[in-house]
């Protein structure tokens, strides 16, 4: 378990890959052949490589950095589950309110993020999860890395239903509840195959209140609940079983680097989400459209057993925090929450994809470097050591 005498620092999950690593991801994108044996001995480094550096930044939880994932943090669960049929394609994004607002920026920031194209998802048998090859290459590397790198526990990022395949129509269940529960079914393998192999697991559903600014925006916000509580529901039979100390539950407003102005309300959802049968919960609060949110735990209470991480580093700007500014937005949320329940995170992840870094790589790291010394800072303040 991580320390409990200190703020324990992690963070989201993604990092930039390295060079070499992005050759054989560009030849997988491209569809051009590459040496299989050459890619998985450049994976197994590169894990441990980005295992040990997290360590040495301070990260006492870390991840593979998502490196076994060729597509996006998102689609990458695509090839890993039967059922689904890939159709015309066209981009993931769709249109929101906040796009509506600022069209000019928009148009000029997507085809600046190298975002990739995909088709139309249709679901036109049971889905089933067949990506168990994948799936213990990750584990089996992560795990060696983490052997090699003692003091540091490891999580691994995967997907939540609401976020699979959130665009994707149903052509075999006849109802979206059932489609949905289906999914979740699937998807369960990955999870406790994860939790299984000793590892925390990190379920990510960044969808779930960023469909909020796609659909509900202009509508009555009864509306958007209904359309989330049944994707929290699906979630919770996907983790039916497993034990809640061991998932953490990550949701944000998008990695973006845009406005913002039409996310839903951490106040509108904060009851929905620790519904999720999760320990502990990740949750933006470093970037100025969010970072106000901690007060709301003034108000909603965090039940008991479960924890914080809050976002006190953000993804978005190349901007390095002082770690005196981490270390007052972990002292303020740890007073209304108890400094036991307090991790220190981050608000994203640093790479949406392998394509798409949110800052160079080197700030990325001089980020976890301040996350790691504001937590100490903080630390020695709340305990008084």
């Amino acid at each position: 378990m991580p320390p409990t005498d200190r703020i324990p620092v992690t963070h989201v999950g993604s990092l930039a890959r390295p060079p070499e690593l992005m050759e054989f991801v560009w030849a997988i994108r491209e569809e051009k052949p590459y040496d299989e044996a050459a890619l998985d001995a450049c994976l197994t480094k590169s894990v441990a490589e980005v295992v040990r550096h997290q360590a040495e930044v301070g990260v006492d939880v870390v991840s593979d950095g998502e490196f076994g994932k060729f597509r996006t943090w998102s689609s990458y669960v695509i090839s890993r589950l039967s059922g689904y049929e890939e159709r015309q394609v066209k981009s993931f994004v769709g249109t929101g309110k906040d796009q509506s607002r600022f069209p000019e920026f928009y148009a000029e920031y997507f085809p600046s993020q190298n975002l990739p194209m995909r088709g139309q998802l249709a679901c036109v048998a049971p889905l089933k999860y067949t990506g168990q090859v994948e799936l213990q290459r990750d584990i089996d590397n992560f795990k060696a890395a983490l052997k090699q790198t003692p003091g540091v526990e490891g999580f691994l990022p995967v997907v939540a239903p609401a976020s699979a395949a959130p665009h994707s129509i149903d052509e075999h269940y006849g109802s979206e509840r059932d489609y949905l529960f289906g999914l979740a079914e699937a998807l369960r393998t990955e999870y406790q195959t994860v939790v299984d192999a000793g590892l925390f697991v990190q379920v990510d559903d960044a969808f779930l209140p960023y469909m909020y600014d796609v659909k509900f925006a202009d509508g009555p916000m009864a509306d958007y609940l209904e359309w989330a509580e049944v994707r929290i529901a699906a979630l919770n039979h996907a983790l039916e079983g497993i034990p809640q100390d061991k998932v953490r539950y990550h949701i944000c407003w998008g990695s973006f680097n845009t406005p913002h102005t039409s996310d839903v309300a951490l106040r509108d959802i904060a009851a929905l989400v620790l519904k999720v049968k999760a320990g502990a919960f990740c949750l933006e609060m470093a970037n100025p459209r969010h970072e106000h949110e901690w007060k709301v735990f003034k108000d909603v209470k965090l039940p008991a057993g479960k924890k914080l991480i809050p976002g006190v580093v953000g993804h978005a700007t190349n901007i390095v925090e002082h770690p005196e500014l981490v270390a007052e937005r972990l002292e303020r949320l740890a007073a209304v929450v108890g400094k036991e329940n307090v991790l220190a995170g981050t608000d994203c992840g640093f790479a949406q994809s392998p394509f798409t870094n949110r800052v160079h790589p080197s700030i990325a790291w001089a980020k976890l470097q301040a996350l790691s010394e504001g937590a100490a800072l903080a630390s020695k303040r709340l305990w008084g050591k």
